[in-house]
């Protein structure tokens, strides 16, 4: 389940980086165009960005802090 949550997460990143390079290069809001100007569906995939990013980021520290304590323990913070 964790290794479920830490992908989803990671893709979910990903999809809101790509989105805010399209609005940053092109003008283009991804999100928008699929879902509609601050629809629910909008603001839920935008919440559900906004969260991951956290969860994200907490377990690239929590990785960090293995490989620190073990440096040797590969593949355990894998995603």
């Amino acid at each position: 389940m964790q290794k479920f949550i830490k992908t989803s997460a990671y893709l979910l990143v990903l999809v809101g980086a790509l989105n805010w390079g399209l609005v940053g290069m092109f003008d283009f809001n991804l999100v928008e165009f699929l879902l509609g100007d601050m629809t629910i569906l909008a603001r839920i995939t935008y919440s559900l960005v906004g969260v991951s990013a956290i969860v994200t980021a907490f377990s690239m520290h929590h990785c960090n802090v293995v490989e620190k304590e073990n440096p040797c323990a590969y593949g355990k913070c894998n995603l």
